[in-house]
């Protein structure tokens, strides 16, 4: 099963979903197609698919697609692989896997199942649910908002840093403590831009704030990244835009396998862009919880 969001990077998805399904005819493999309207749609018509013994669930988009799919088929022995066709594809780089659909769709047919890492979240409101790159409370998490509407349309990692110099414009200050279980349990307490939660190397389109985290090494990796005025925020800009990557003094670091993030104040918590819920937020490693198809190791460029 395939299942498409037609509407992921700017269309792509669906511009390019005929070239896609025209890989798997040449190979001789059947695919069915869906189009995903809603995750509560997703996750009843996978359901059905699961009762009919189909196990293998393709999610074609972004990272919002591939979370939504995973959680849609939680708690069921099927594998997962991986189109990437959205405006970010963390996840998906973080498998190694060409950020191309018609070329990934080619290497799904070389790829082997590997168990990976996802995260659960469980926010204020008592919700749960899991992501599968990177999650946070601050500046990211009020981007997120920007970057679903104002901005869903730009390409890759310029949408996210234009959405984040939107919501820079009202962002105030916020400090945030963060309990960290590791051997041993610690607390990091900052005044933050960004108190974030990873799963893989990056998020936000290649934004890359957790160079060492694997997704199937049992851990997260929790960064917080202290306040930046916006003057600073602008300069960041230029390495932003052609790299991804952040390297500041004022920034803490810990892998651990739980994370708790208490700010002080009321915010919001994103997961892989999505808003989950008001914060605190407690987030705790699902070690190889999930089964994807991934480039065997020595084919796999992080």
């Amino acid at each position: 099963m395939l299942f498409v969001n037609k509407e992921a990077g700017r269309g792509r998805a669906g511009r390019r979903l005929i070239q896609v399904l025209e890989v798997f005819k040449r190979r001789g493999c059947r695919v069915d197609a869906v189009e995903t309207g809603s995750r509560s749609e997703l996750e009843k018509r996978a359901d059905e698919f699961i009762k009919e013994g189909r196990r293998i669930f393709i999610g074609m988009g972004g990272d919002g697609t591939v979370q939504g799919l995973i959680q849609a088929v939680w708690g069921h022995d099927v594998k997962i692989g991986i189109i990437p066709a959205g405006g970010g594809n963390d996840f998906a780089a973080a498998l190694g896997l060409p950020q191309d659909p018609i070329q990934a769709s080619q290497k799904l047919f070389n790829c082997e199942p590997r168990r990976v890492d996802v995260v659960m979240a469980r926010t204020d409101d008592g919700n749960k649910r899991i992501y599968v790159g990177g999650g946070g409370i601050g500046l990211d998490a009020e981007a997120a908002k920007y970057a679903a509407n104002h901005y869903r349309r730009w390409p890759g990692r310029i949408r996210y840093v234009a959405a984040a110099l939107h919501a820079l414009q009202r962002f105030e200050p916020l400090r945030v403590r963060a309990q960290v279980w590791t051997p041993d349990f610690g607390e990091l307490e900052s005044e933050v831009l960004v108190a974030c939660v990873l799963n893989s190397p990056t998020y936000g389109g290649g934004i890359r704030l957790a160079a060492n985290a694997r997704v199937d090494d049992g851990l997260v990796d929790l960064t917080l990244l202290d306040y930046l005025g916006p003057s600073q925020v602008i300069g960041l800009l230029p390495r932003l835009l052609m790299s991804g990557e952040i390297r500041l003094p004022g920034m803490q670091k810990a892998q651990c396998t739980r994370a708790r993030l208490e700010p002080d104040r009321r915010c919001l918590f994103h997961g892989d862009g999505e808003i989950f819920g008001p914060a605190p937020v407690e987030i705790e490693v699902m070690q190889k919880a999930t089964c994807v198809l991934a480039p065997r190791s020595r084919e796999a460029v992080v």
